[in-house]
């Protein structure tokens, strides 16, 4: 029976920090939000294996802190963000790919037809002025 509570407490604290952290979905995370809800979901399991819930608990809250200070740092700091979160890369430029932003972003062409179809962009890429791939992944 105490199996079945500590599984409530531990969805219950998940739900919680998750909303606390403005959960979005994966394609939108940055590169630490990513890998904080990785651990996050790590972590949750451990008490299955082991015998503390609340160590689990206060894990995942020192988790979502360190994300939020991070996500803060981001805000204060263009050096931070750029680092953390990357900048967007132009891929089409004036109807022309720039092939070594693509290669550096190892997007191939397919790939970037298929963001701009996705887009409700059906015309020839040469008809588009400019296309980046913004850090998040998402075409803009």
């Amino acid at each position: 029976m105490s199996f079945m509570w500590e599984s409530v407490i531990l969805v219950i604290a998940g739900i919680i920090l998750l909303r606390i952290s403005g959960c979005k979905s994966i394609s939108q995370m940055t590169i630490s939000q990513t890998v904080v809800m990785i651990s996050i979901g790590s972590i949750i399991i451990q008490p299955i294996v082991e015998t503390s819930v609340w160590k689990t608990v206060v894990a995942a809250v020192i988790f979502i802190t360190f994300l939020i200070f991070v996500e803060h740092i981001q805000v204060k700091s263009n050096l931070m963000e750029n680092f953390l979160m990357g900048k967007a890369k132009v891929v089409i430029q004036e109807g022309g790919l720039v092939v070594e932003n693509m290669k550096k972003l190892r997007f191939t062409v397919d790939q970037l037809e298929m963001r701009l179809s996705q887009q409700g962009i059906s015309s020839n890429i040469t008809d588009v002025k400019v296309a980046t791939i913004e850090a998040n992944g998402q075409l803009g």
